[in-house]
C-alpha cells in the first residue's frame, strides 16, 4: 500500500504538469466564409479574418475557398473544412458602399490605395486588370520585376510588355478588396493607375445617371 500511495503522489505533480499543455492549443472552427475573408471561432471568439492576417489567438488565414480555408494555428498550416455550428452571437459585417461622381470626359476618377499607400484610380471597365505604369509601381514599392511573371498586353498604342503581379490589397473609400490580379506596363503608360476588372468584378457596381454606384459583397 505504501508504494501505491507513492506512486500516485509521484504521479500527481506529473499530470498537473502535463495539463496545461493539453489546454495550450485553441479550439478552431470556420463558421463563415466570404470573398477573400473567413469568419473564424477561436476558443469562443468570432472574428472576420481577412486572407493574410491574423485573428484571436494568432490564427491566420492562408486562403479560402467555397467549402473550407488554409489556417496557420501556432506555426502549423492545414484546411479546416466549414463548420456546420453556426452561431448566434455573428452578425455580418455591413457592406460599403461608394458613390462616385462623373468627371471630365465622362470619365470617373476616385482616391484610394495599395498597400495602404495613396493612390488615384481612374475606373476603366475595359481594362482587365488593376493596371499601372512602371514608375508608379515603384513609387509604392512593388518589386514587379522579381515578384512579376512576364507577360505582352494590347494597348490603345499597341503591343506592350508587361508584368503581372498580385496585389495584396487594393482600397477605394471604404470598400477593400484582397489578392488583387493587376499589370505593370514598361514605359509611361498608362498615364493614370487603371481600376480595372480583376478588382469591379469582385465589387458590385452599376452607373446610373452619371453616377457610379459601388458596392462589396461582403
Amino acid at each position: 500500500m505504501r508504494c501505491r500511495n507513492s506512486l500516485s503522489r509521484g504521479l500527481l505533480p506529473l499530470l498537473l504538469a502535463l495539463a496545461p499543455l493539453a489546454w495550450a492549443a485553441p479550439a478552431v472552427q470556420v463558421v463563415g466564409l466570404f470573398p477573400g475573408a473567413a469568419v473564424l471561432n477561436v476558443d469562443g471568439v468570432r472574428k472576420l479574418v481577412k486572407v493574410g492576417q491574423a485573428g484571436p489567438a494568432g490564427v491566420q488565414v492562408v486562403s479560402v475557398d467555397r467549402t473550407g480555408a488554409q489556417l496557420r494555428v501556432e506555426g502549423v498550416e492545414r484546411r479546416y473544412e466549414l463548420s456546420r455550428d453556426y452561431s448566434q452571437g455573428y452578425s455580418a459585417p455591413e457592406k460599403q458602399q461608394l458613390s462616385i461622381a462623373q468627371g471630365v470626359g465622362g470619365h470617373y476618377w476616385v482616391a484610394g490605395a495599395i498597400k495602404g499607400q495613396p493612390v488615384q484610380f481612374l475606373v476603366d471597365t475595359g481594362a482587365t486588370s488593376v493596371a499601372m505604369n512602371e514608375a508608379q509601381a515603384r513609387r509604392l514599392g512593388i518589386d514587379f520585376r522579381v515578384s512579376g511573371r512576364p507577360m505582352v498586353v494590347n494597348t490603345a498604342s499597341g503591343v506592350a510588355k508587361a508584368w503581372q503581379i498580385t496585389l495584396p490589397n487594393v482600397k477605394v473609400g471604404s470598400i477593400e478588396v484582397v489578392g488583387v490580379e493587376a499589370a505593370v506596363l514598361e514605359g509611361d503608360a498608362p498615364t493614370d493607375v487603371l481600376l480595372g476588372m480583376s478588382f469591379l468584378s469582385r465589387v458590385r457596381w452599376r452607373e446610373e445617371q452619371g453616377v457610379l454606384q459601388l458596392e462589396s459583397k461582403l
